[in-house]
Protein backbone atom coordinates (compact mmCIF):
# COMPACT_ATOMS: atom_id res chain seq x y z
CA UNK A 1 0.00 0.00 0.00
CA UNK A 2 1.33 3.62 -1.01
CA UNK A 3 0.12 6.93 -0.42
CA UNK A 4 -0.82 8.84 -4.16
CA UNK A 5 -2.15 12.25 -4.54
CA UNK A 6 -4.54 12.74 -7.46
CA UNK A 7 -5.16 15.85 -9.05
CA UNK A 8 -9.13 16.53 -9.84
CA UNK A 9 -9.60 19.43 -10.91
CA UNK A 10 -8.21 22.36 -8.87
CA UNK A 11 -8.40 19.85 -6.23
CA UNK A 12 -6.00 17.77 -4.53
CA UNK A 13 -7.09 14.12 -3.93
CA UNK A 14 -4.98 12.21 -1.54
CA UNK A 15 -5.68 8.40 -1.60
CA UNK A 16 -4.00 4.95 -0.56
CA UNK A 17 -3.37 2.64 -3.56
CA UNK A 18 -2.70 -0.81 -4.13
CA UNK A 19 -2.37 -3.51 -6.69
CA UNK A 20 -1.23 -1.65 -9.85
CA UNK A 21 -2.54 -3.64 -12.86
CA UNK A 22 -5.68 -5.43 -11.73
CA UNK A 23 -9.14 -5.12 -11.61
CA UNK A 24 -9.99 -1.56 -10.58
CA UNK A 25 -11.81 -0.58 -7.20
CA UNK A 26 -12.66 2.33 -5.59
CA UNK A 27 -13.65 2.42 -2.02
CA UNK A 28 -15.67 5.58 -1.04
CA UNK A 29 -15.87 6.28 3.04
CA UNK A 30 -18.42 7.87 4.76
CA UNK A 31 -19.09 11.53 6.67
CA UNK A 32 -15.75 12.54 8.73
CA UNK A 33 -14.14 9.27 7.38
CA UNK A 34 -11.42 9.11 5.42
CA UNK A 35 -8.76 6.56 2.96
CA UNK A 36 -7.09 4.81 6.66
CA UNK A 37 -11.35 3.49 7.00
CA UNK A 38 -9.98 0.62 4.22
CA UNK A 39 -6.65 0.50 5.49
CA UNK A 40 -6.88 -3.01 6.59
CA UNK A 41 -7.57 -4.31 3.70
CA UNK A 42 -6.06 -2.33 0.75
CA UNK A 43 -3.17 -4.92 0.49
CA UNK A 44 -6.00 -7.81 1.00
CA UNK A 45 -8.01 -6.46 -1.97
CA UNK A 46 -4.52 -6.42 -4.42
CA UNK A 47 -3.70 -9.85 -3.66
CA UNK A 48 -7.27 -10.61 -4.73
CA UNK A 49 -6.33 -9.05 -8.35
CA UNK A 50 -7.70 -5.92 -7.53
CA UNK A 51 -6.17 -2.48 -8.55
CA UNK A 52 -7.83 -0.32 -5.51
CA UNK A 53 -7.69 3.25 -4.34
CA UNK A 54 -9.26 4.47 -1.50
CA UNK A 55 -9.43 8.48 -1.61
CA UNK A 56 -10.32 11.29 0.65
CA UNK A 57 -13.21 13.17 -0.22
CA UNK A 58 -13.24 16.68 -0.74
CA UNK A 59 -13.21 18.66 2.75
CA UNK A 60 -11.77 15.08 4.27
CA UNK A 61 -7.79 13.71 5.95
CA UNK A 62 -5.36 15.08 3.61
CA UNK A 63 -7.44 16.31 0.54
CA UNK A 64 -8.42 19.62 -0.25
CA UNK A 65 -10.61 21.69 1.51
CA UNK A 66 -12.27 24.06 0.01
CA UNK A 67 -13.62 26.78 2.74
CA UNK A 68 -16.74 27.63 1.03
CA UNK A 69 -20.24 25.40 2.29
CA UNK A 70 -21.73 25.57 -1.69
CA UNK A 71 -18.51 23.61 -2.65
CA UNK A 72 -19.74 20.35 -0.69
CA UNK A 73 -23.05 18.29 -2.24
CA UNK A 74 -23.23 14.73 -2.86
CA UNK A 75 -23.65 15.83 -6.26
CA UNK A 76 -20.09 17.03 -5.85
CA UNK A 77 -18.35 14.20 -4.40
CA UNK A 78 -19.89 12.35 -7.32
CA UNK A 79 -18.54 14.56 -9.99
CA UNK A 80 -14.85 14.02 -7.82
CA UNK A 81 -15.39 10.10 -8.00
CA UNK A 82 -15.72 10.51 -11.97
CA UNK A 83 -12.52 12.60 -11.85
CA UNK A 84 -10.56 10.30 -9.71
CA UNK A 85 -11.27 7.69 -12.14
CA UNK A 86 -10.75 9.39 -15.12
CA UNK A 87 -7.15 10.77 -13.47
CA UNK A 88 -6.45 7.09 -12.73
CA UNK A 89 -7.15 6.43 -16.39
CA UNK A 90 -9.76 3.84 -15.48
CA UNK A 91 -12.59 3.95 -17.80
CA UNK A 92 -14.77 1.17 -15.37
CA UNK A 93 -14.31 0.34 -12.49
CA UNK A 94 -15.99 -1.46 -9.18
CA UNK A 95 -17.19 0.95 -6.83
CA UNK A 96 -17.44 0.09 -2.87
CA UNK A 97 -19.07 3.35 -1.05
CA UNK A 98 -19.69 3.20 3.11
CA UNK A 99 -22.67 5.50 4.55
CA UNK A 100 -22.22 8.73 2.93
CA UNK A 101 -20.11 7.31 0.42
CA UNK A 102 -22.63 4.77 -0.25
CA UNK A 103 -24.79 7.62 -1.04
CA UNK A 104 -22.49 9.19 -3.04
CA UNK A 105 -21.98 5.83 -5.26
CA UNK A 106 -25.70 5.50 -5.60
CA UNK A 107 -25.80 9.28 -7.63
CA UNK A 108 -22.36 7.80 -9.17
CA UNK A 109 -24.08 4.85 -10.65
CA UNK A 110 -27.31 6.51 -11.72
CA UNK A 111 -25.48 9.17 -13.80
CA UNK A 112 -22.71 6.57 -15.85
CA UNK A 113 -24.27 2.81 -14.97
CA UNK A 114 -21.84 1.95 -17.61
CA UNK A 115 -18.50 2.63 -16.21
CA UNK A 116 -19.20 0.60 -13.41
CA UNK A 117 -18.23 -3.16 -13.38
CA UNK A 118 -20.12 -3.90 -9.96
CA UNK A 119 -21.73 -1.69 -6.74
CA UNK A 120 -21.25 -2.13 -3.28
CA UNK A 121 -23.93 -0.41 -0.97
CA UNK A 122 -22.47 -0.58 3.02
CA UNK A 123 -24.58 1.00 5.62
CA UNK A 124 -26.31 3.51 3.74
CA UNK A 125 -29.50 4.57 2.34
CA UNK A 126 -31.17 5.34 -0.48
CA UNK A 127 -33.43 8.92 1.29
CA UNK A 128 -32.45 10.74 4.06
CA UNK A 129 -30.83 9.66 7.45
CA UNK A 130 -32.76 8.67 10.42
CA UNK A 131 -32.40 8.41 14.07
CA UNK A 132 -30.27 11.66 14.28
CA UNK A 133 -32.00 14.47 16.19
CA UNK A 134 -32.94 16.86 13.62
CA UNK A 135 -32.32 19.49 16.69
CA UNK A 136 -28.44 18.41 17.80
CA UNK A 137 -27.16 18.37 14.20
CA UNK A 138 -28.43 22.13 13.88
CA UNK A 139 -26.17 22.63 17.30
CA UNK A 140 -23.37 20.91 15.68
CA UNK A 141 -23.95 22.93 12.14
CA UNK A 142 -23.91 25.90 14.51
CA UNK A 143 -21.39 24.80 16.49
CA UNK A 144 -18.71 24.11 13.72
CA UNK A 145 -19.43 27.00 12.31
CA UNK A 146 -18.95 29.22 15.27
CA UNK A 147 -15.83 27.48 17.14
CA UNK A 148 -14.93 24.70 14.54
CA UNK A 149 -14.25 21.17 14.60
CA UNK A 150 -12.35 20.87 18.11
CA UNK A 151 -15.10 22.18 19.69
CA UNK A 152 -17.60 20.21 18.23
CA UNK A 153 -15.42 16.69 19.12
CA UNK A 154 -15.54 18.36 22.71
CA UNK A 155 -18.97 18.27 22.65
CA UNK A 156 -19.59 14.86 20.79
CA UNK A 157 -17.19 13.38 24.40
CA UNK A 158 -19.88 14.71 26.51
CA UNK A 159 -22.80 12.96 24.00
CA UNK A 160 -24.05 9.40 23.19
CA UNK A 161 -22.77 8.84 19.60
CA UNK A 162 -25.74 8.51 17.23
CA UNK A 163 -25.10 5.61 15.24
CA UNK A 164 -23.56 4.14 18.80
CA UNK A 165 -23.92 0.01 19.12
CA UNK A 166 -22.73 -2.37 20.97
CA UNK A 167 -20.69 -3.69 18.25
CA UNK A 168 -18.74 -0.18 18.31
CA UNK A 169 -18.36 0.20 21.64
CA UNK A 170 -16.65 -3.65 21.52
CA UNK A 171 -14.35 -2.13 19.24
CA UNK A 172 -13.98 1.29 20.80
CA UNK A 173 -12.60 -0.98 24.42
CA UNK A 174 -10.67 -3.12 22.65
CA UNK A 175 -8.70 -2.08 19.46
CA UNK A 176 -6.15 -0.27 20.63
CA UNK A 177 -5.92 3.58 18.97
CA UNK A 178 -9.79 2.82 18.10
CA UNK A 179 -11.27 5.93 19.78
CA UNK A 180 -8.22 8.27 18.87
CA UNK A 181 -8.61 7.60 15.20
CA UNK A 182 -11.90 8.61 15.29
CA UNK A 183 -11.02 11.90 16.46
CA UNK A 184 -8.10 12.53 14.19
CA UNK A 185 -10.43 11.56 11.46
CA UNK A 186 -13.53 14.22 12.63
CA UNK A 187 -10.29 16.78 13.63
CA UNK A 188 -9.26 16.83 9.80
CA UNK A 189 -12.44 17.30 8.29
CA UNK A 190 -13.52 20.67 6.95
CA UNK A 191 -16.47 23.12 9.15
CA UNK A 192 -17.77 23.85 6.06
CA UNK A 193 -18.10 20.48 5.29
CA UNK A 194 -19.36 19.40 7.89
CA UNK A 195 -22.00 21.80 8.39
CA UNK A 196 -23.13 21.46 4.53
CA UNK A 197 -23.12 17.62 4.51
CA UNK A 198 -24.92 17.74 7.86
CA UNK A 199 -27.81 19.37 6.12
CA UNK A 200 -27.80 17.44 2.77
CA UNK A 201 -27.53 14.40 4.95
CA UNK A 202 -30.95 14.62 6.46
CA UNK A 203 -32.72 16.04 3.59
CA UNK A 204 -32.35 14.27 0.25
CA UNK A 205 -33.76 13.36 -2.74
CA UNK A 206 -35.42 9.79 -2.44
CA UNK A 207 -32.95 7.88 -4.98
CA UNK A 208 -35.42 4.50 -4.68
CA UNK A 209 -37.08 4.85 -7.96
CA UNK A 210 -34.23 5.40 -9.88
CA UNK A 211 -31.98 2.25 -8.58
CA UNK A 212 -35.16 0.23 -10.15
CA UNK A 213 -33.54 0.53 -13.61
CA UNK A 214 -29.94 0.18 -12.29
CA UNK A 215 -28.34 -2.95 -14.47
CA UNK A 216 -25.15 -2.98 -12.29
CA UNK A 217 -24.24 -6.10 -10.43
CA UNK A 218 -24.81 -5.11 -6.79
CA UNK A 219 -24.39 -6.28 -3.29
CA UNK A 220 -26.03 -4.35 -0.31
CA UNK A 221 -24.27 -5.15 2.76
CA UNK A 222 -25.61 -3.98 6.95
CA UNK A 223 -24.67 -4.66 10.01
CA UNK A 224 -27.02 -6.31 11.88
CA UNK A 225 -27.44 -3.68 14.56
CA UNK A 226 -27.21 -0.90 12.16
CA UNK A 227 -30.75 0.33 12.99
CA UNK A 228 -31.11 3.21 11.07
CA UNK A 229 -29.81 1.69 7.98
CA UNK A 230 -31.53 -1.79 8.04
CA UNK A 231 -34.46 -1.09 6.25
CA UNK A 232 -32.94 1.48 3.57
CA UNK A 233 -30.78 -2.04 2.85
CA UNK A 234 -33.63 -4.15 2.30
CA UNK A 235 -35.40 -1.37 0.47
CA UNK A 236 -32.49 -1.04 -2.05
CA UNK A 237 -31.80 -4.80 -2.39
CA UNK A 238 -35.18 -5.48 -3.43
CA UNK A 239 -35.13 -2.41 -5.86
CA UNK A 240 -32.00 -2.93 -7.74
CA UNK A 241 -32.45 -5.49 -10.53
CA UNK A 242 -30.58 -8.81 -9.22
CA UNK A 243 -28.90 -7.14 -6.13
CA UNK A 244 -27.83 -8.92 -3.15
CA UNK A 245 -28.57 -8.64 0.24
CA UNK A 246 -25.77 -9.58 3.24
CA UNK A 247 -26.84 -8.67 6.91
CA UNK A 248 -23.65 -8.87 8.65
CA UNK A 249 -24.08 -10.06 12.49
CA UNK A 250 -22.71 -8.54 15.63
CA UNK A 251 -21.85 -5.29 13.24
CA UNK A 252 -22.97 -2.12 13.48
CA UNK A 253 -22.05 1.10 11.23
CA UNK A 254 -18.54 0.04 10.20
CA UNK A 255 -18.58 -3.92 9.62
CA UNK A 256 -14.99 -3.81 8.46
CA UNK A 257 -13.97 -2.84 11.94
CA UNK A 258 -16.55 -4.67 13.89
CA UNK A 259 -16.92 -8.39 12.39
CA UNK A 260 -13.93 -7.65 9.70
CA UNK A 261 -13.78 -11.36 8.81
CA UNK A 262 -17.46 -11.66 7.92
CA UNK A 263 -17.50 -8.65 6.16
CA UNK A 264 -14.17 -9.25 4.17
CA UNK A 265 -15.98 -12.61 3.25
CA UNK A 266 -18.69 -10.94 1.58
CA UNK A 267 -17.51 -7.97 0.01
CA UNK A 268 -14.59 -9.84 -1.60
CA UNK A 269 -16.49 -12.96 -2.59
CA UNK A 270 -18.94 -10.64 -4.29
CA UNK A 271 -16.24 -8.40 -6.09
CA UNK A 272 -14.71 -11.54 -6.78
CA UNK A 273 -17.10 -12.98 -9.05
CA UNK A 274 -18.67 -10.09 -10.30
CA UNK A 275 -15.61 -8.19 -11.18
CA UNK A 276 -12.40 -10.84 -11.22
CA UNK A 277 -13.56 -14.00 -12.25
CA UNK A 278 -16.07 -12.23 -14.63
CA UNK A 279 -13.06 -10.93 -16.08
CA UNK A 280 -10.99 -14.13 -17.24
CA UNK A 281 -11.23 -16.12 -20.13
CA UNK A 282 -14.29 -18.97 -19.45
CA UNK A 283 -11.45 -21.55 -19.95
CA UNK A 284 -9.39 -20.38 -17.16
CA UNK A 285 -11.95 -20.15 -14.53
Amino acid sequence: MKLIDLQVGPLEIAATESGSGGAPLLLLHGFTGAKEDFADWIDAFATSGFHVVAPDLRGHGASSKPADESAYSLATFAADTHGVADALGWDRYALLGHSMGGMVAQAVALDAPDRLTALVLMDTTHTSVTGIDPDLAALAVEVVRTDGMERLQQLMNELDAPLATEADARVRAEREGYVAFGERKLLASSPAMYAAMAIELLAQTDRLDGLRALDVPTLVIVGDQDQPFLGPSRAMADAIPGAQLIVVPDAGHSPQFEAPEAWWDAVSGFLTDAVVSAAQPRGSR
